[in-house]
């Protein structure tokens, strides 16, 4: 099976949409991993604009894992309103049992639900934590590992490529091939 989307993909991973204390996490040098929200909503609004200022409606967005925190009523309030077609990758704190559900007006909050999705003919498999890739790893058939999960880390290799908002364009989901294309560069 080759890979032939008809619609643009984008792929992006903790969201911690509605968490409050990810406001006050630091990174190693002690500024503020999300600086610049005056509070749990402003940064809320900002993703969900953000996310929309480039996915289409009928678009595959890849959410590679912790999606949400908090009250479950806002996931199911809010998350109409991001557009595309949401597939999700778990992470360590999301809850399949809840996010396999609907939001208020039925819609299912994510088409699939997965561990991980291998896309060998871009080479990548994505989950939400790395990856250990090698040329004999579990997935040997992708070089590439597209992952979230680490934040503001670096990610532990030129295999690795991490889509974690705090190391995104403001906040944007990014296209896979604009991925596929950054990593096709790097000497592995």
């Amino acid at each position: 099976m080759h890979w032939k989307p008809k619609k643009p993909v984008w792929v992006i991973a903790d969201t911690h949409f509605n968490h409050a204390g990810i406001l006050n996490f630091n990174r190693d040098d002690g500024k503020p991993v999300r600086p610049g929200f005056a509070d749990l909503n402003h940064m809320n609004e900002h993703m969900i604009t953000q996310w929309n200022s480039v996915v289409g409606d009928y678009d595959i967005v890849y959410h590679l894992g912790d999606v949400r925190f908090g009250a479950k009523d806002w996931m199911i309030d809010n998350w109409g309103r991001l557009k595309g077609k949401k597939r999700l990758i778990l992470g360590n704190h999301d809850d399949p049992a809840f996010l396999g559900g609907k939001d208020k007006n039925g819609h299912n909050f994510f088409e699939k639900i997965m561990l991980w999705r291998e896309i060998p003919d871009l080479n990548l498999v994505l989950s939400h934590v790395p990856l250990y890739m090698t040329g004999d790893s579990n997935h040997q058939k992708c070089a590439f590992n597209v992952h979230g999960h680490i934040h503001a880390h670096a990610a532990p290799t030129n295999r690795h490529y991490c889509v974690s908002v705090e190391q995104l364009d403001d906040y944007r989901p990014v296209n896979i091939n604009v991925i596929a294309a950054a990593l096709k560069k790097r000497k592995i």
